[in-house]
């Protein structure tokens, strides 16, 4: 069995995240990253769809310890692998990953004050310290219901995450089903080599278009470094989101006239007038307008319409109408997995994590010595796990200073409980029975504000009131 003072698990962004905080400031710790592929890169490596690209901009997506070099804002995938194999390699974190590693157990002892962990195999390793990085959805299963007639389909039924990496659609008649950012990307992408590719959508998704690259950012990078382009983005989409929630009637007229300007006559304001407010789920974004720019050319095409079934050659909606297809691309979604799908036990008892509240948006209440990864949902995933990682990086030189060998978080009081996340998306209403909770109050709540985590995570006392240490 291999040891370590600290185990994380996965290497993707979240990862490498947490192995580079840990090493830089906890030198003497030893670590190991245990990954299920055969690759790092986590949901980067995983996905293989036409056009696959950031959602957020790689200013902020991209690391606090190791700034974004492209002048593109908005970077496809083969750009972000390698800037993630470039830093594991530039920080000497690529040596500490062991492959092919799918950790399914975690059994706390509170009396040895370790991690025992147990992968596929049957093979151990056990630590005093677990990093949680392993993603929020499962990476063998997606959501995919199946649609009435589906089996008749006689062309090809495609899930994004398991694109085939020799799939032919060049003069095809495609379907995509969805409205969210996987089917954002792939339109346009597929659209430059299908015969016509059309989007068939229950209800409209805010979009957005914005530069790939920023002019703004990109003269501050020019003028004062990348932190000041990286600073933009930030104060950037803080203060676009407070607008969104502040003034939600002014942000939808002002995102639908946006859309009619580069549609013009080409606008359909039923494909493009969500039941939502902005930002109650998040807000689609199409870099240089290329989404707009592809329906604009009549190579793409929208349809806002429930399906009837599926036929031998296409879809019937409910309005009667018949879409002929050649394939169709179900991107309807993720399955949301929390624990990356692991079986966890706390001095044998199974933990229910439906029953624990987050602390500080990075651990879980009952649950000793475990630090969790997980971003925010209206700014970059990687601007949260930075700050969890520096975090727990702090409460480990306390813990080792004091000679405290367990840390955990609990409420002292009986807490009012809110749903974890206030997006209403089908992938998070579909998982929240499973999620841990959050309350009214803090250390219990989540801020999704990067500036007062920055302030709270950074340099608040990892000693308070809602931490147990023995």
């Amino acid at each position: 069995m291999q040891h370590f003072d600290a185990i994380i698990i996965g290497a993707g962004i979240s990862g490498i995240s947490a192995a580079y905080h840990l090493q830089t400031h906890n030198p003497s710790k030893s670590y190991a990253i245990l990954e299920r592929r055969e690759s790092l890169g986590g949901t980067w490596d995983l996905f293989n769809y036409p056009g696959i690209r950031s959602d957020s901009d790689m200013y902020t997506f991209g690391f606090s310890f190791r700034s974004w070099e492209d002048k593109s804002a908005i970077a496809e995938k083969d750009k972000i692998l390698s800037y993630l194999h470039d830093t594991a390699n530039e920080f000497g974190i690529d040596k500490h990953i062991q492959f092919n590693q799918h950790i399914q157990r975690a059994e706390w002892s509170t009396a040895d004050a370790r991690w025992l962990l147990t992968n596929e195999q049957g093979e151990q390793f056990s630590c005093q310290f677990l990093y949680m990085c392993a993603g929020y959805y499962s990476y063998d299963q997606a959501h995919a219901p199946e649609f009435v007639g589906q089996s008749d389909f006689k062309g090809e039924v495609i899930h994004p995450q398991f694109w085939p990496t020799d799939l032919d659609y060049r003069d095809k008649n495609v379907v995509v089903i969805g409205s969210g950012a996987t089917a954002i990307t792939l339109v346009p992408s597929m659209a430059d080599s299908a015969k016509h590719v059309t989007m068939v959508q229950r209800s409209p998704t805010y979009l957005g278009s914005k530069p790939a690259e920023d002019p703004v950012a990109n003269k501050l990078a020019a003028w004062f470094g990348r932190w000041a382009a990286r600073w933009w983005f930030i104060l950037n989409s803080m203060f676009i989101y407070w607008i969104s929630k502040t003034f939600p009637d002014f942000t939808k007229r002002k995102m639908s006239e946006e859309i009619q300007k580069i549609l013009g006559d080409k606008f359909d304001p039923k494909h493009f007038t969500p039941t939502y407010n902005p930002w109650d789920q998040r807000v689609c974004l199409c870099p240089d307008a290329d989404f707009f720019e592809s329906l604009k050319s009549g190579k793409a095409s929208i349809e806002t319409d429930r399906i009837e079934c599926f036929t031998q050659t296409g879809l019937k909606l409910k309005s009667g109408k018949e879409l002929d297809a050649d394939m169709i691309v179900t991107a309807t979604g993720l399955k949301v997995q929390f624990f990356g799908g692991m079986e966890f036990f706390v001095d044998n008892k199974p933990l229910d994590t439906s029953e624990s509240y987050v602390y500080k948006g990075m651990m879980l209440s009952g649950v000793p010595n475990t630090f969790l990864a997980v971003g925010y949902t209206n700014a970059s995933w990687t601007l949260k796990v930075d700050l969890t990682h520096r975090y727990a990086s702090r409460l480990i030189n306390y813990m080792d200073k004091n000679g405290h060998r367990i840390c955990q978080p609990q409420p002292q009081t009986v807490l009012n409980d809110t749903p974890l996340m206030d997006l209403s998306s089908g992938y998070i209403q579909r998982s929240l029975a499973q999620l841990p909770k959050q309350a009214d109050s803090k250390p219990w709540r989540l801020n999704q504000n990067f500036i007062l985590d920055n302030m709270a995570l950074r340099f608040t006392s990892v000693n308070d009131s809602s931490m147990r240490f023995s």
